[in-house]
């Protein structure tokens, strides 16, 4: 396998032999733990970083973690991921799942698997939710089961 280029948690970069998995997510998913707790839980970003961190390195993997409310930087780290050779990425667009006809785009534009995350299930919520630009392009959709939803496309990713 190449050596691959990955942001650690700590925010720096480093040079992998292991297998990459950029996880991106998107507007609000930083106010996690305080934010509708009861839609989305206690989780903080940061918790489910640090679980996801540990359960890619006992499987011989590095996660690049990443969180912004903006479009654009997502649609470049969907690049980027393609870029350094990343094996998959975990995507939680938030609510630009719903309207971001430019992430579909960029998705479609990456030869990387993109899995499409959620801690709510989408479609038992308001009807705006439950169409997903981001679902059109994704290999598999992981939503409903809270922080857990990281680590089962977490686990499939794993396996490819």
């Amino acid at each position: 396998m190449c050596a691959t280029a990955a942001l650690t948690l700590s925010g720096e970069y480093t040079l992998a032999d292991q297998p990459v998995i950029f996880v991106l997510n998107g507007p609000n998913l930083n106010l996690l733990g305080t934010r509708e707790p009861e839609i989305y839980g206690t989780d903080t970003l940061d918790d489910i970083a640090g679980h996801l961190d540990d359960r890619a390195r006992a499987a011989g993997a590095v996660i690049d973690f990443r969180q912004s409310n903006h479009e654009g930087h997502l649609i470049d780290w969907l690049h980027e991921a393609q870029a350094v050779g990343a094996k998959a990425v975990l995507l939680n667009a938030a609510g630009y799942t719903h309207t971001s006809i430019a992430i579909l785009d960029a998705i479609k534009a990456i030869t990387v698997p993109v899995f499409e995350v959620h801690l709510s299930d989408p479609h038992q919520r308001e009807n705006f939710r439950h169409l997903s630009y981001v679902g059109m392009a994704a290999k598999a959709i992981f939503a409903g089961h809270g922080a857990k939803s990281y680590e089962l496309a977490l686990d499939v990713a794993l396996q490819l």
